[in-house]
């Protein structure tokens, strides 16, 4: 019986291919299931191996690109042609088997002698492979065919990336040194032995774990469980593996006694998590076979996970890109945030109108945190600061009195690519110090008994909330002390175990990065603790703290910069007010030695300000507590030099430290934004440069550029983008309820909705091009550049301005859409809900990107750097960012409009003297507004969009809050010739083609691996520590 089963297999697969190599290719395959079959030990096993054996005949009858991992071009048509002669012929003779073994030796030699990296590309050409495959006196055709791939799966170890977690059964697990060993080491060996090695990654062993996991973390039952149970089944099985790396990465980390780096930051906008986690960890095609073999497509898992709401913009996306970029740079870092329950909000769009609903994505658990009840610290809020003595007599302060929450840590690992190291994201749950008092429930007052513990879990349950109110602006504060006293705490403690510690060691050992001004009351909580906690003297923990802080500054408006009332931080946090009073005391009597005492550098330069509520200035601290400060980009760098804090600039120029103040160009982490968001972009970059070195190394996607003019690489690209165009499509369609034309200029503009970022501007010239198409005849229409304009982002709740252009957008969308005459050559929708997998569709889609802030606003910008990775092409202000890309990608990348920074000034001081105009074109759009063609008979639409315009129009208050504000007006005409120009050069299809191609092979300078390299070098001074693996 078993003969005949395994030959009736065989007979299945060899007829598929008369070519000689694609008849081995099979042969291959179902040598390898037949050889498992016959190393069956039971009959039992035997039968599931020939079911097996059956289904994989039939995958490859369904999927001949799916045999294995060589890469082989083969004409589809062909593909299909041999698997019907699979079925039709199935009886063919055993004879052939000879001869294809010969062949298949021959296609293995090839490959046994070839470098190659896991995903590396191979041109059979290079090896003769091609006549091989057409058999002697055969011709090889040239015509181009849309070709797929055929994989065979020989021995795949010298296939996989030099640190693929699929090679992890043959690598045991470090032991520790007797000095890490508590307790009874022959008690222990046991144990060691049972965890000496790592989970292993073949598709049976994950298919094993995923089972163990849904019936017993899960209590699922094997014969009813959802996808949702599924995913978070797969979850847990992918988090076993992350966990072994992280406790191996620490313990690595501990023992080399290396310099860490932690990350402060309010926000983390990390996206979906398991996409990029098994990308990371090389683990894709085991996996995607594993769930395959249980009948499950490994994407659908992949869109069952919910996007965590711990961020909401740049910042955030940031801060996770970064995180990325540490741990594949094998970077001794870690993060450090909150672990919010409820996100900002779900944005939904009810009559065009935003609608904040709660976003509890926590919900149904995150199977990837690790939640750590034996790591909590107490963070005091309120109460009063005494004095007295120590226990040895020696005069000190005491913070007393007031309330305690405990800050409960939540690990969330973090793998890097192509390495061993996993890092970690720290998140901090709030939780009451004490959860329930039983006498007020005895006593009837059942909402006083639990009131500890709402009023704890306020601090970590909302992102950002509304601070238009006191109470708000003070929650506000109150998470923010909360996550930096947690995480001072928590890596002063992992400083402190060092055998033999010393103080003077701390910036040797430690760097922290504060991102943006939420995280600054770290300067007064660290003097805090190695004062009054660790008894370090005064002036000893100020140079400590100088040494270990570093800021990164996020903005270029000073009124963006916190400031808290001193009120509130007395009340709240009374020895923090002490500390801040007396550094600024010391820091001004240095300023008047320096200055004289009257000279205006001292208010500007004082840590308070003065004015009818007299307010504490976070920049102003944390510049003067920090070893570095940055800035994100060159021309953000020279706005904090000249405008944001020139007299600090000044202070540092004059005492010979003018590099305190470094610029550090943000990035994207091409891991997410183009291997897991765009595959078939990834799949071009591998096949032309070789491998999947471009991933960690940017710099290689230079060699891109000799094949811009290829015409094989335009069909590839085009395709490409059609393919990516159809995921939009059907993104649109769910989300919006709109058709779009997929072969439509694209053009999209995502993100938080603000009125320095334009997006007014950029729907009034929606307008304007719908007047001039409805000017137009049908046949000079049909000669119009078809167009979808998409936008997206959320508004903060209290921002009444960014709501209503969220309302505008809305309705201009249904006029737009609704019309016969020009719905076919312009479409536009306002996309709700905008987050990191909803950029993961749109970014790929794009043609073109707004990025039209005014000049001199935008710090940075990353959804630029997105979007140019990607193949998009830019319509932008010379501000940002966007001055550097078009530096690095040239000129004809990028369609620049608008005024420059230094010109900003002088037409707001011309608008003062009147002299302000409008273009006809944008007066005709204000016409339309004025006259309801937008409102749909909504007064109240009516009302607010009438006042946009007239605030635009009021000329002479141009540049300030009570006109123009941003400059729309003035920058209106050269965004239409802008405009004119994307449409010319986009009906060159192969110009555009070329120049798609061009911008994104020259983003290496974008990457963050090169932005936290320089982070490393310059402002941490902290080193990789690569985590080495012992062979077997």
């Amino acid at each position: 019986m078993f003969d005949k089963q395994i030959g009736g297999g065989c007979h299945g697969w060899i007829p598929m291919a008369k070519d000689g190599l694609l008849g081995a290719v099979c042969f291959a395959h179902w040598a390898r299931v037949a050889l498992q079959a016959r190393q069956a030990r039971t009959e039992e096993h035997f039968k599931v191996k020939c079911q097996r054996l059956q289904e994989a005949r039939g995958r490859l009858a369904r999927r001949g690109h799916r045999v294995a991992e060589l890469l082989l071009e083969v004409p589809r048509e062909q593909i299909r042609q041999k698997v019907f002669q699979c079925w039709q012929d199935s009886s063919r003779r055993r004879t052939r088997h000879a001869r294809m073994s010969a062949q298949l030796a021959r296609v293995q030699a090839l490959v046994d002698r070839r470098p190659m990296t896991t995903a590396g590309v191979w041109d059979p050409k290079q090896h003769g492979i091609a006549a091989l495959a057409m058999g002697p006196g055969r011709k090889v055709r040239t015509t181009r065919r849309r070709t797929v791939r055929v994989r065979f799966r020989p021995n795949l170890a010298d296939m996989k990336r030099k640190s693929s977690f699929s090679l992890l059964d043959q690598i045991k697990r470090p032991m520790p040194g007797d000095e890490e060993v508590d307790g009874d080491k022959v008690k222990l060996e046991k144990l060691w032995k049972l965890m000496d090695t790592y989970e292993p990654n073949d598709p049976e062993s994950i298919q094993k774990s995923f089972a163990r996991h849904l019936e017993y973390s899960l209590a699922c039952t094997r014969f009813n469980f959802t996808m949702e149970d599924a995913y978070r089944a797969a979850g847990l099985v992918l988090r076993d593996r992350l966990l072994e790396s992280l406790n191996d990465t620490n313990d690595y980390y501990r023992k080399m006694d290396v310099k860490r780096g932690y990350y402060l930051s309010a926000e983390y906008l990390i996206g979906r998590h398991m996409q990029n986690a098994i990308a990371n960890l090389d683990l894709e095609q085991p996996f995607k076979e594993a769930f395959i073999g249980l009948g499950m497509e490994l994407e659908e898992l992949f869109h069952e996970e919910a996007d965590p709401a711990l961020g909401n913009g740049g910042l955030g996306r940031l801060a996770a890109c970064f995180l990325d970029s540490m741990a594949t740079l094998s970077l001794p870092c870690w993060g450090y945030g909150i672990r919010y329950s409820y996100g900002m909000f779900k944005q939904e769009i009810q009559n065009g109108r935003q609608v904040e609903c709660p976003d509890f994505w926590i919900g149904d658990g995150c199977p990837f945190e690790i939640p750590r009840p034996d790591i909590t610290y107490p963070v005091r809020l309120y109460g009063e600061v005494t004095h007295g003595e120590d226990e040895k007599g020696n005069w000190c302060v005491n913070w007393v009195g007031g309330e305690i929450v405990q800050a409960m840590a939540y690990d969330n690992p973090i793998p890097g690519f192509d390495t061993y190291n996993t890092n970690n994201l720290r998140l901090w749950r709030a939780c009451p110090s004490k959860e329930f008092d039983l006498d007020m429930f005895s006593a009837a007052a059942y909402a006083d008994s639990v009131e500890s513990r709402r009023k704890a879990e306020d601090l970590s349950a909302v992102l950002y909330p509304n601070d238009a109110t006191y109470e708000g602006k003070e929650l506000r504060l109150r998470q923010q002390y909360f996550f930096v006293s947690a995480s001072l705490q928590d890596l002063l403690r992992d400083f402190i175990k060092r055998p033999n510690y010393k103080w003077s060691e701390l910036p040797e050992k430690v760097a922290v990065q504060m991102n943006d001004t939420h995280p600054t009351i770290a300067v007064a909580e660290m003097m805090r603790l190695l004062v009054d906690v660790m008894h370090v003297h005064w002036e000893e923990a100020w140079d400590l703290t100088t040494k270990c802080l570093n800021y990164t500054n996020h903005t270029v408006m000073p009124e963006a910069l916190e400031k808290w009332p001193v009120e509130m931080i007395e009340r709240m946090l009374p020895r923090h007010l002490q500390i801040i009073g007396e550094l600024n005391l010391r820091w001004i009597k240095d300023l008047q030695k320096k200055y004289g005492d009257h000279s205006p550098v001292i208010s500007a330069l004082s840590i308070f300000e003065e004015g009818d509520i007299k307010k504490i200035r976070m920049g102003n601290l944390a510049i003067m507590g920090a070893n570095k400060v940055n800035g994100v980009a060159a021309i953000h760098t020279e706005i904090i030099k000249k405008e944001t804090f020139p007299e600090f600039y000044k202070y540092c120029c004059d005492i010979g430290k003018p590099d305190k103040i470094v610029n550090m160009t943000n990035g994207v982490t091409p891991r997410r934004w183009v291997h897991c968001a765009n595959p078939a972009l990834s799949a071009i970059f591998t096949k032309y440069l070789g491998s999947h070195e471009w991933l960690t190394d940017m710099t290689k996607l230079k060699g891109m550029l000799k094949f811009k003019e290829d015409s094989k690489l335009h069909s590839e690209w085009m395709e490409m983008k059609r393919e990516c165009k159809a995921k939009l499509a059907a993104f649109v369609k769910e989300k919006c309820d709109l058709d779009i034309d997929q072969d439509a200029l694209i053009d999209i503009q995502i993100k938080r909705i603000h009125e320095y970022k334009r997006q007014l501007m950029n729907i009034l010239y929606v307008i304007h091009r719908y007047q001039e198409l409805k000017k137009k005849s049908p046949g000079e229409r049909e000669k119009t550049q078809k167009r979808v304009v998409l936008i997206g982002g959320k508004a903060a709740s209290a921002y009444v301005n960014a709501k209503i252009i969220i309302k505008l957008i809305s309705n201009v969308g249904k006029v737009i859409n609704k019309d016969p005459d020009t719905s076919k050559y312009l479409k536009v929708a306002f996309v709700p809900n905008y987050c990191v997998s909803a950029a993961q569709v749109m970014i790929p889609a794009s043609d073109i990107s707004e990025h039209i802030s005014t000049a001199g606003t935008e710090a940075s910008g990353t959804s630029n750097m997105k979007f140019v990775m990607n193949g998009g092409l830019i319509v932008g202000t010379m501000d940002g960012a966007n001055i550097e890309i078009r530096e690095e990608c040239g000129e004809d990348t990028m369609f620049i409009f608008g005024c420059l920074e230094h010109q900003v000034a002088d037409i707001a001081a011309k608008a003062k003297s009147g002299h302000y105009p409008i273009d006809s074109r944008l007066q005709a759009v204000f016409q339309a507004i004025r006259n309801g063609d937008f409102s749909h008979g909504e007064p109240e639409a009516q009302a607010e969009f009438c006042s946009l315009v007239d605030r635009l129009c009021n000329i002479q208050a141009a540049g300030t809050w009570d006109g123009d504000k941003y400059l729309v007006i003035s920058d209106f005409p050269s965004f239409i010739d802008a405009q004119a120009r994307v449409d010319a050069t986009y009906a060159d299809k192969a110009k555009w083609c070329k120049l798609s191609i061009q911008a994104a092979s020259s983003m290496a300078k974008f990457s963050t691996d090169r932005t936290i390299k320089e982070y490393a070098e310059v402002i941490w001074g902290v080193k990789p520590a690569v985590r080495p693996l012992e062979d077997r």
